[in-house]
């Protein structure tokens, strides 16, 4: 999904479709949460002008990530719509950024980087598990899954030699 400035001059008059499957597994090493991510469909269209190319996107695919309650892998559908404009000459003037103005580097348009920041932002705070059988980790490094049965079983270890007291006689 990489264009030269030469080759989006080329298509001017046509215009871009676009209508792809993109590998984004590099998403597990910027975001720790993120287990696994499918496969990501791109769709849309870039219209080409004296000044700049705008690219209208459809981006929409599945990524694994913690249950928020039981940290076990849930599975999450994501779909979601960006704008994106790159502008050809440094005389177009002021652009920010933030308005979604990207300036072109090296003479080429690489949109892989801004599909990846729209997945990025749309993983949510919380996710639950909809598999609500999914077994929670019973234990882990100084801490330990109470449940209704166990908890009644279990003495304090503050209070274990009171308990004792009560024993000897």
């Amino acid at each position: 999904m990489k264009w030269t400035v030469q080759q989006l001059n080329t298509l001017k008059n046509k215009g871009i479709k676009i209508d792809e499957m993109v590998d984004v597994s590099d998403l597990k090493e910027m975001d720790t949460e993120i287990r696994e991510v499918s496969l990501v469909h791109v769709k849309g269209e870039g219209s080409i002008s004296n000044h700049s190319v705008t690219f209208s996107l459809e981006i929409s695919g599945e990524m694994v990530l913690p249950c928020s309650r039981t940290l076990a892998d849930a599975k999450f559908s994501f779909q979601t719509e960006t704008v994106e404009v790159f502008k050809f000459h440094d005389d177009w003037g002021e652009f920010d950024e933030e308005d979604g103005v990207h300036e072109i580097e090296n003479d080429t348009v690489d949109l892989l980087p801004y599909i990846k920041q729209a997945i990025l932002l749309e993983i949510p705070l919380q996710i639950f598990s909809e598999d609500l059988e999914g077994e929670a980790p019973p234990s882990g490094e100084d801490w330990e899954l109470l449940t209704e049965d166990n908890k009644k079983e279990r003495i304090d270890p503050r209070l274990a030699d009171l308990a004792k007291f009560f024993d000897d006689k």
